[in-house]
């Protein structure tokens, strides 16, 4: 999808987030502006193309006018790993895959302990109708929910009164609801709640929300699955089931502050973006995940950094060097038939580099070989192969 769209694609997806979104203007006047997600594109490809069956995944940049934290791995512009199912299926089995897809790439990064915490748009919708909130105000409150996990209850409780003009009454029967977390044992116990219950949104949240565990359980992932009720996601075009990875407290104490990166996935299921793009407003239900890598890298390079170790930051198998001065045309020689053969090979642009220096380079570069042709060399027609930690060498 382009980077570029037209601005009423964009407008209106993304809640009060919509003020991150870099507006442009082109030479014609026409308003467009860089997309802020990988999703809301994704739909329109979709719409555009009349696709009502894809599964797919999606790397690329995205563009927020944000505060950038850098060592937050928070950025203006920064890419997004994104994974999704679009498709009409049976409840809550691709979304389980979705699920297991993040517990896979968490585990296998093995960033440390984490967290999926999970919920549905329907249950925290049917808990604000039970609590007597007007459905005017669903959205904006679900953005203050969103913030319980920067914030504790009272600065939340005190933004839904004084900012959002909810009652104190509702407010704080809100967090009775929001501040419950757990596994199948509350599904059951909210399944039995007599005024959620009664709330047709929030019964279809919660069954669906079990079946979800049961496949979850079936997969075997649960232990590290949370239902959470605080957990609302900021974006205006969930629908369903909602879910975002957290990592817990590294191992290493030392970094412990410097690595407080919070979320690093998340995701949910958006049936109704796809059809704001169609003519005739077809939908095609969709779920999704996003990754966040720039996040992830951050945290990795923390690690190293704390750890001490270092790292290769190129894969140079061989660097061609010469001892004596006036062998340039050596070792442009030798290169040229390295790089033809496929052999990852570098050398210092200059004409007479010392010896030292070359090795020097090796070092720190952590190139392990370096092919060494000095004038003794090209008589006798052979190379000297060098090992730069252990300093052997053979001639070939």
């Amino acid at each position: 999808s382009p980077l570029a769209s037209p601005q009423e694609t964009l407008m209106g997806k993304y809640g009060e987030d919509a003020k991150l979104i870099y507006e442009l203007q082109d030479q014609g006047g026409e308003l467009l502006a860089l997309r802020y997600d990988l999703t809301v594109p994704f739909a329109r490809y979709l719409a555009m193309n009349k696709i009502a069956n894809m599964k797919r995944y999606h790397v690329a940049k995205v563009y927020r006018r944000d505060n950038p934290a850098t060592t937050r791995g928070r950025y203006r512009e920064f890419y997004q790993c994104d994974f999704d199912i679009a498709g009409q299926f049976d409840p809550m089995i691709p979304d389980a895959e979705c699920l297991k897809i993040v517990h896979e790439i968490l585990s296998d990064l093995q960033l440390g302990d984490f967290l999926i915490k999970v919920n549905d748009r329907r249950i925290l919708n049917g808990v604000f109708a039970v609590c007597g909130i007007p459905e005017s105000k669903f959205i904006t409150t679900c953005s203050t929910v969103d913030k319980l996990d920067k914030m504790p209850w009272e600065e939340v409780r005190s933004e839904m009164v004084g900012e959002k003009g909810l009652s104190p009454e509702a407010a704080d029967h809100i967090g009775e609801y929001v501040q419950l977390h757990g596994g199948l044992d509350l599904i059951e116990r909210l399944l039995q709640d007599l005024k959620l219950s009664q709330n047709k949104l929030a019964k279809e949240g919660l069954g669906d929300m079990k079946l979800l565990f049961e496949y979850l359980t079936l997969f075997g992932i649960t232990g590290k699955i949370s239902f959470d009720l605080s957990l609302a996601r900021g974006l205006d075009y969930y629908t369903g089931v909602i879910f975002e990875a957290v990592l817990l407290q590294q191992e290493n104490d030392h970094v412990e502050e410097s690595v407080s990166v919070g979320s690093v996935a998340g995701g949910g299921r958006y049936d109704g973006l796809v059809g704001m793009f169609d003519p005739k407003g077809r939908k095609v239900p969709c779920v999704g995940v996003s990754i966040g890598i720039e996040r992830i890298f951050s945290i990795l390079e923390q690690r190293v950094k704390a750890s001490g170790e270092k790292v290769r930051t190129t894969e140079t198998q061989v660097l061609v060097a010469t001892p004596q001065k006036h062998l340039l045309a050596a070792r442009l020689k030798l290169i040229s038939e390295l790089w033809d053969a496929g052999i990852k090979a570098e050398m210092l642009y200059k004409k007479d580099p010392k010896l030292l220096k070359q090795l020097q380079y090796c070092e720190d570069m952590g190139i392990p070989l370096a092919a060494i042709v000095g004038e003794q060399e090209l008589t006798d027609g052979v190379v000297k192969l060098r090992d730069v930690a252990t300093r052997e060498e053979v001639r070939m």
